[in-house]
């Protein structure tokens, strides 16, 4: 038996709590009453006092019961090895795709099935189910399984590879879903065969975004998905217009709400005004290409906003939605404090070079853009947004409190890097200030993957597993109901004490 949340035995320690009040519980005496006390001779005292368990079966049915609550919290399994020469192979489907899976391969399904194939869910823990059972049963598995988020298809093989040796024959049928597929492809010595289908939900539509336009018109971000990719289109709609052919428009305690036609929930309407605040000690290179690539972006998405140029510090109000620092000074805290998002400029040692600025793996625009200075970072906590081509940080992310700061080892001037001459460096900018690395598409997304890069990649070294199947058995549901059991077992045993308690008698003289 193995535990997968061990620290929970020191919960144990709790058995002392039963213990402790069965040796302070102590039994209160009766009243007797008496004619008269003239008769009866005195004596001496005497008083002795000796620890003492009383009701030791009550007693240790409390501590079992702390002991098996201990056992439900540290999740036991039993684990077991198989033979694998007994089973001809394994035949695995995720569960929430279980009915669709069968109606898109039901011949393949249906003769390895036959051939003596074992059914097991494509799920963590890989559980052993009877196929016919599972396809005739009316539960809904995609409604229960989608309320939890399912781990990655890849994952779930480095997972399989540990338990299922290299000679066993597996035969896996999963959606082709872009989705299922992240984090690294992992390198196994399954026996793997895998075949992926659209699923029929292909297509899905969304808002991503909505706003209130300076003109008092509403903007629409619309999202569609396919296997083939995801795009957005852009529409505008008056705020007066109750009903199009595309979308609702309707208020919902006092926020005004916009939504798809029959799909999908409201999305409420951003009905503020953008607050740029930009400070630099004077006009200069820097301030002029950021205002113009702000301005281009309000010009574009049409929401309301102002910007504004500060050479004191002390002159920018408070509650901005972003602060863009262009100095070398240190920033105010307590104005950082104040914004929403603080893009300041980082100080150090300059760095000559010659590369080009990436976002993750990737360039961050199709088109390379140069970076020749560079700040060296004393501080590689943070999370890195934007790199060079050697990987030092160029655009660096952390929270404080309530503020985003962005960590800018770069300028804003074509002495430092190409940026600002990028076509794209508005697009990127517009990128940071409306966060849609945080879109829906996680969710809504139905692009699909590339056949040829489903399978994991291959390795001629066979993992050594004894050429065992390991199988593991959730003791969970069996730990509960012992304790539902118990539990029982202890409020009868309690009543039934209570009911027959007797009092020692003591003399009262009426």
């Amino acid at each position: 038996m193995i535990l997968l949340n061990p620290i929970w035995l020191f919960a144990l320690a709790a058995l002392s709590i039963p213990v402790a009040i069965h040796l302070w519980n102590t039994r209160r005496g009766k009243t007797l009453r008496v004619g008269s006390i003239m008769l009866i001779n005195a004596s001496a005292r005497k008083s002795s006092r000796s620890i003492k368990l009383n009701d030791l079966l009550l007693l240790l049915l409390r501590c079992l019961l702390l002991a098996v609550l201990v056992f439900v919290l540290a999740m036991p399994f039993l684990q077991r090895h198989i033979n694998p020469a007994t089973i001809k192979g394994w035949l695995l489907i995720p569960k929430e795709n279980i009915k669709e899976s069968y109606q898109k391969f039901k011949p393949q399904i249906d003769s390895l099935s036959k051939a003596g194939f074992e059914f097991h869910y494509f799920n963590k823990g890989f559980d052993k189910a009877e196929l016919t059972g599972v396809l005739a049963s009316n539960k809904d598995f995609k409604t229960t399984e989608q309320k939890t988020k399912t781990s990655s298809y890849w994952s779930l093989i480095q997972q399989l590879d540990a338990q299922v040796p290299p000679s066993l024959p597996v035969y896996l049928f999963t959606p082709s879903g872009l989705t299922h597929f992240t984090g690294s492809k992992p390198q196994v010595s399954l026996n793997l065969h895998w075949r992926t289908f659209t699923t029929a939900d292909s297509i899905s539509t969304w808002i991503e975004q909505a706003w209130l336009t300076n003109k008092n018109e509403i903007e629409i971000v619309e999202g569609s998905s396919r296997p083939t990719g995801t795009s957005f289109t852009n529409y505008t709609i008056q705020s007066t217009e109750k009903h199009n052919s595309q979308f609702t428009v309707s208020t919902d305690s006092s926020r005004l709400v916009v939504s798809l036609k029959n799909v999908g929930k409201p999305v409420a309407v951003d009905t503020s005004t953008f607050h740029f605040a930009i400070y630099s000690e004077k006009s200069t290179t820097d301030l002029n290409y950021l205002k113009a690539a702000l301005t281009s972006i309000v010009q574009f998405t049409r929401h309301k906003a102002i910007i504004k140029q500060y050479d004191d510090a002390s002159q920018i109000p408070a509650h901005q939605n972003w602060i863009f620092w262009l100095s070398q000074k240190p920033t105010d805290k307590l104005l950082a404090q104040n914004s929403d998002n603080l893009f300041t400029y980082e100080t150090g040692k300059v760095k000559e070079g010659n590369s080009w600025i990436n976002q993750g793996d990737e360039s961050l625009s199709p088109q390379k853009i140069g970076l020749y200075r560079l700040i060296i970072p004393n501080d590689n906590s943070r999370q890195t947004l934007w790199s060079d081509g050697f990987g030092n940080p160029v655009l660096s992310f952390e929270k404080q409190q309530q503020t985003n700061i962005y960590h800018f080892y770069s300028h804003f001037d074509p002495l430092w890097n190409d940026l600002v001459w990028s076509n794209d460096f508005p697009k990127l900018l517009l990128r940071l200030i409306t966060n849609t690395s945080s879109n829906q598409d996680e969710k809504y997304g139905r692009r699909e993957i590339d056949a040829k890069q489903v399978l994991p990649a291959m390795s001629k070294e066979a993992h050594q597993l004894n050429n065992k199947i390991t199988e593991s058995d959730d003791l969970t549901h069996y730990c509960w109901l012992l304790l539902a059991l118990l539990f029982l077992i202890e409020r009868w045993m309690a009543h039934k004490k209570s009911t027959r308690t007797v009092r020692r008698p003591t003399i009262q003289n009426g």
